[in-house]
């Protein structure tokens, strides 16, 4: 019988309703389907290709998961997708899943551990192949991770997690870069814009600002805390702008930061660099249409995200769990001083 001869069926379209139009077996079906395991060869794969688009058939994905044990599906879990830092971030990992065959389910915990948890809950009881996390916390709770039995890793974390592959980059040695640089400029007293974690741990930011300060024998400045947000920014600028020993440079921790601290710095009737030289973190493309554009210590985003799903789904996911550190770059352009 020909695939001319045969009616398009009515109702959902099967597997053996493409069998029949292309006139092969359900077999043949399900191995130009799923890549194998069995070779096909390139004329009958052709004809299957054809009855497919014709009839319009797609696959069950839910049966094809239970068979293979896999849904193919992978979590990220992020701070705060509004963030253009994120956003790039969790783009590179949708990407890096979408190469390897898998999609990606992307939660937000809008910087809420409890959100974060309830997240990392539901893409267990989805039964997802692998969660990645980038946490609200410098430290994150780890406990959830433990009770899903589900591959897990790391994302943007500094620090070595027992159990758990990570990546991220080493915050103090960014910090220090931009610091150093700032310092450079002729600068003696450099204030810090600090973002505050939900566990109000130390992070490597503020450590790199400090030691970049005591190697050069300066006084540690004035330091303002806030959230690693626009808002957060501003009101930290606000504070080191009305300090006793204002800040000839400030060092934000994000990007984000620092473009508040920008609004600060302007409605003060200071201009940057002139006045007040700013740097930051991040390397976001914000930094780069702000103005003055920011000079801001860049994380290899690509890099990292692909190091998080290989960790997940790559050749080498049984491995040892490690931690993963990526060096940074300080992009120099205007906010520093430079030409």
């Amino acid at each position: 019988m020909t695939t001319s001869a045969v009616h398009t069926p009515r109702g959902p379209v099967t597997r053996k309703d493409v069998a029949r139009y292309a006139g092969v077996s359900t077999a043949v079906v399900s191995y130009v389907v799923n890549g194998g395991p069995k070779k096909v060869a390139p004329a009958t794969e052709a004809k299957v290709q054809e009855a497919i688009r014709i009839l319009g058939y797609r696959p069950n994905a839910a049966a094809r998961a239970l068979k293979m044990g896999s849904n193919q599906t992978l979590g990220l879990v992020i701070p705060d997708s509004s963030n253009p830092f994120w956003a790039l971030l969790g783009h590179a990992v949708e990407v890096a899943a979408a190469e390897r065959g898998y999609a990606l389910l992307l939660t937000n915990s809008d910087n809420n551990l409890d959100s974060e948890r309830r997240h990392i809950r539901n893409l267990a009881d989805r039964q997802v192949d692998g969660v990645v996390l980038a946490s609200v916390m410098f430290e994150p709770d780890l406990l959830e991770l433990f009770g899903t039995e589900i591959r897990s890793v790391l994302l943007n974390h500094a620090s070595v997690a027992p159990g758990f592959n990570s990546v991220g980059v080493d915050l103090e040695a960014g910090a220090r870069l931009a610091v150093q640089h700032l310092i450079g400029h002729g600068h003696t007293n450099i204030g810090l814009a600090m973002g505050i974690t939900a566990d109000n741990e130390a992070d490597g930011r503020e450590e790199g600002w400090r030691r970049a300060l005591e190697a050069a024998g300066l006084p540690v400045g004035p330091l303002a805390r806030g959230g690693f947000d626009r808002p957060g920014g501003y009101a930290a600028g606000q504070r080191l702008l009305a300090a006793d020993n204002r800040p000839t440079a400030i060092f934000a921790s994000s990007d984000m930061q620092a473009i508040g601290l920008l609004r600060a710095i302007r409605e003060a009737g200071l201009s940057v660099p002139d006045d007040i030289a700013v740097a930051s973190f991040d390397g976001s493309i914000e930094a780069e249409y702000s103005w003055p554009a920011l000079t801001t210590v860049e994380q290899p985003v690509w890099e990292m995200a692909e190091a998080a799903v290989s960790a997940l789904v790559g050749e080498n996911r049984n491995e040892p769990p490690q931690h993963r550190v990526f060096p940074t770059q300080l992009r120099i352009r205007q906010s520093c001083g430079c030409p």
